[in-house]
């Protein structure tokens, strides 16, 4: 169990930065990598590619157009994002992003990546690309206002797809988790909330979506105090953290995204 920190996202800076768009009601994380290729980028890389992994979105675009990789050193870490996707369940489709014009493009051409790891030149042609090949069916998607029907909305989502996919055993922790984070939602966004109940093999993939920028922390519950009431306020997130495999927070367009995964723990 896990928690993913936060990632940078900072348009004017080097290194790499995440942002989880939405297409089709379909998550899509676009990856953007700039400056130039040495160790220490490449190591930022990898270790965004496995948190993004990790999280396991619908699709993942990565953008290096604003890379500078003039003896194209960074093909193993593309070669080997792309066994990754391949292998995860269900497979994650993945492309890059790479102008024609920079050596790194002829590169990857050059080596019959376009066969299995597409290049697009822009992001927007991946994007719309990459939204054709997400499959439908094993999504569930609400759009919930801010107030006190939402979380018990979220929750009657999650049973229908627990339900309709065969998931029984992950009901009441699933329904748990999705309550908690949508009740933060509400609390501390107060906006619109985007609800995503997804199949990930036999395990499921919740998502929160809202409008504010300010990602959540977990905290430590407080301790009882002798003659005083418990205060149980801060225990949201520390339900999602013991019941959750894994769950983490991005920054998103025009807000944020929390996610965990629930998974079926016996052997």
């Amino acid at each position: 169990m896990g928690v993913s920190p936060p990632y940078l996202h900072d348009d004017t800076a080097q290194g790499v930065s995440v942002r989880v768009d939405f297409a089709a009601d379909a998550a899509v994380s676009l990856v953007t990598v700039r400056g130039p290729w040495d160790d220490q980028l490449r190591r930022s890389t990898s270790t965004t590619l496995r948190r993004c992994f990790t999280e396991h979105p619908d699709a993942l675009i990565v953008d290096l157009s604003r890379l500078l990789d003039p003896r194209s050193e960074s093909v193993p870490t593309w070669s080997t994002a792309r066994a990754v996707a391949a292998a995860l369940q269900p497979p994650m489709h993945l492309a890059l992003c790479v102008p024609p014009d920079l050596p790194l493009a002829d590169r990857m051409q050059g080596l019959g990546a376009g066969r299995f790891l597409p290049v697009y030149a822009r992001v927007r042609q991946a994007r719309v690309a990459v939204a054709g090949r997400i499959p439908d069916g094993e999504r569930l998607v609400a759009t919930l206002q801010p107030d006190s029907d939402a979380p018990s909305a979220a929750r009657n989502l999650v049973s229908d797809a627990c339900l309709a996919w065969g998931l029984a055993r992950l009901l009441h922790p699933s329904r748990l988790v999705m309550s908690e984070l949508v009740t933060n939602a509400v609390e501390h966004a107060g906006t619109e909330i985007r609800v995503v109940v997804s199949r990930r093999g036999a395990g499921l993939h919740l998502s929160v979506a809202d409008g504010s920028p300010v990602m959540p922390h977990l905290r430590r519950p407080a301790h009882p105090r002798p003659g005083l009431p418990l205060d149980e306020r801060g225990r949201g997130l520390l339900t999602v953290h013991e019941t959750a495999d894994l769950w983490g927070a991005g920054p998103a367009e025009g807000g944020k995204v929390v996610w965990a995964t629930v998974r079926d723990r016996r052997p």
